[in-house]
Parts: structure tokens; C-alpha cells; sequence
């Protein structure tokens, strides 16, 4: 099993004015996400408009990617489609190019609901490669939950060893890590408003998008947690809360995107026809930002 524990960062997707991928600037972003300590990446990630990305722009992202990173952070790639071919051929390219793991949704779109269909769907990907699968659930997105029931059959594939959890309800989430630990599986939270609840609860790492603009308190606060200091995480939490749930509950891409900007992680533009924020909404967004510019302000003080 891919040992994916702590922060795995849903990485942006940098673009330049064109809208066409801007490689020079994800090499460099990737550099600087590793020095900031996150433990691994999550490579065409919803964050980073997966959707949006042609299967040969993801593979050159793995091949590249892969490379950089080199064996200095985990690597998960998301390989989802609309064509279980698709899936399973785009899987077999992140497995080539040295990923860790690869994440899939669950068949989204006028698929299979019911569990055997879904089980039927992840048994053939599984028999296609040799490392690990997350499963990606999000029914907000897809209409489809990967339940503890299902998570306990789909845990029964020979390399089906995650879920990312964006359900966004702790109550769920506890299910199913309690249905992974009765059967060797893990949880990664996926939902940003409950992030340090999550990893107390019980998830082994999260897939966070947010991360792209807040990668070093990202990692303290994993760390924090880690440690039993739970006071001090929370208050570190106070901080990055406001921008956390501004993203979650607004529009996320654009709302991410404009926070790296800020930040001082500049990714370029969104890819159409995702849009950018409203100049109101850059504002509002700068409001939610300022206590974890006072945080870093401060420790830079302190330094």
C-alpha cells in the first residue's frame, strides 16, 4: 500500500493568458510546494480542472511531474473519465510514469448507482494496474456515495486501498473509517471547513485544494495534530478558516486560484470556461485572508 498519509496537496493547474499549460510554471510551483513540506500530490486534481485537461496534457502533467517530484513527496494522479477505456488507459500512464496511487471517480454520469455496477466499474481498473486506487467521494458532484458498505466491498480488489471523503459530514466520514479499519482500508478527508477535526477523528492525510495557497500552516497543522497539541492547532485553525470555508462554500476553482494569487503562489489563469472571481468577491476574499496574512507576518517577526 502507498503510504499517502498527512498532506497531499490537490494541485493547481497553472495556465498562461492562452488558456495552454504553462510547464515552466508548474515545474516551478512543484518546487516550491516540496520545500514548503507537503508529503505528497495529487496531480490533475479537481483543483487543478481535471475535467477541463485533454488526455495527452494529463500524461505530459504525470511524465513530468513524476519527474520533478522525483521520490521526494507521494504521488497520486487522477486519471477519471467518462469511458472506463479511458480510465483504465490513462491509469496505466500515471502507473508508467512512477505515480504512487491513482484517484477515480466513481462512474458520474448516466452510469451505474447501484454498488455492483460501481464494484464492477473499479474491479476492471484494478485488474488493469499494479498500484493503488483512491476512490473519489464526492455525491455532492457525482449523485453517486461510495458508502461503508460499498467501501467494505471494494476493499476486497487487490489494489483498491483509499477513499477521499467530500462529503463534508463527519458523521459519515467516521463510518467509513471505521469500515477501513475493519478491512486494512484508509480515509483522506476531502472536505476543507473540517480538516483538523477529520485528521482527530481518524483520516490518515487529507486531498486538499486549499493547500495551493497555504501549504506551510497546511502541513503545521497536520503536524500539530500529530503531535497531541490540539489547543495550538486550533489556533492555528482560527486562521485558516475564514479562507478554508470561503473557498468550500463559494466557487471554488476561481476562489483557489485568486487565493494563490494573493498568496504569493501565482498558477495563472483558469482554464475556460471556468471563470474568475468578481472584483466583489476578490474583496471578500482578501477579507477572509487577512488573519493568515497576520499569521505569517507574524511568525515572520518572530523569525
Amino acid at each position: 500500500m502507498a503510504e499517502l498519509t498527512g498532506i497531499n496537496l490537490a494541485m493547481q493547474t497553472p495556465f498562461d493568458s492562452a488558456g495552454n499549460l504553462d510547464f515552466k510554471r508548474y515545474e516551478e510551483l512543484i518546487d516550491i510546494y516540496l520545500e514548503c513540506g507537503v508529503h505528497g500530490f495529487v496531480l490533475s486534481a479537481g483543483t487543478g480542472q481535471h475535467a477541463y485537461i485533454t488526455e495527452a496534457e494529463c500524461a505530459k502533467m504525470f511524465q513530468l511531474g513524476c519527474k520533478r517530484i522525483a521520490g521526494r513527496a507521494k504521488v497520486t494522479c487522477q486519471t477519471s473519465a467518462l469511458n472506463q477505456d479511458e480510465v483504465i488507459r490513462r491509469s496505466k500512464t500515471a502507473q508508467d510514469a512512477g505515480a504512487d496511487a491513482i484517484m477515480v471517480l466513481p462512474p458520474y454520469f448516466e452510469g451505474p448507482t447501484h454498488d455492483d455496477g460501481i464494484l464492477q466499474f473499479y474491479a476492471a481498473i484494478d485488474r488493469a494496474i499494479g498500484i493503488d486506487i483512491v476512490g473519489y467521494n464526492i455525491p455532492a458532484g457525482t449523485k453517486i456515495e461510495l458508502t461503508p458498505a460499498l467501501f467494505r466491498r471494494l476493499l476486497h480488489l487487490e489494489h483498491f486501498t483509499y477513499i477521499k471523503d467530500s462529503c463534508n459530514d463527519l458523521g459519515k466520514q467516521q463510518a467509513l473509517i471505521a469500515a477501513g479499519k475493519a478491512h486494512g482500508g484508509k480515509v483522506l478527508n476531502g472536505a476543507d471547513p473540517v480538516a483538523p477535526l477529520a485528521f482527530i477523528l481518524g483520516c490518515v492525510g487529507t486531498i486538499w485544494g486549499g493547500v495551493n495557497f497555504m501549504p506551510r500552516e497546511s502541513v503545521q497543522l497536520w503536524n500539530l495534530v500529530q503531535a497531541g497539541k490540539i489547543p495550538e492547532a486550533m489556533q492555528l485553525w482560527s486562521a485558516m478558516f475564514p479562507a478554508a470555508a470561503f473557498c468550500w462554500y463559494g466557487d471554488y476553482n476561481p476562489a483557489v486560484k485568486a487565493a494563490c494569487r494573493i498568496m504569493g503562489y501565482e498558477g495563472g489563469t483558469l482554464r475556460a470556461p471556468v471563470c474568475e472571481l468578481e472584483p466583489a468577491a476578490v474583496a471578500e476574499l482578501e477579507k477572509a485572508l487577512a488573519p493568515l496574512k497576520a499569521l505569517r507576518q507574524g511568525a515572520r517577526a518572530a523569525q
